[in-house]
């Protein structure tokens, strides 16, 4: 089992990963935007 210690820092993580893609996308509809931009330069780097 994980020492508090080890909890505290996942939960850290989470909380940064979490707002660091909070801030760059405002909202839902603009990560969605970001992901299927994302999709579309692998699906051209995939035809190449």
């Amino acid at each position: 089992m994980k020492t508090s210690k080890e909890n505290i820092v996942v939960l850290i993580l989470f909380a940064l990963l979490f707002t660091l893609a909070g801030t760059s996308c405002r909202t839902f509809r603009g990560m969605g935007q970001d992901v299927e931009h994302a999709g579309q330069h692998i699906e051209n780097a995939a035809k190449h």
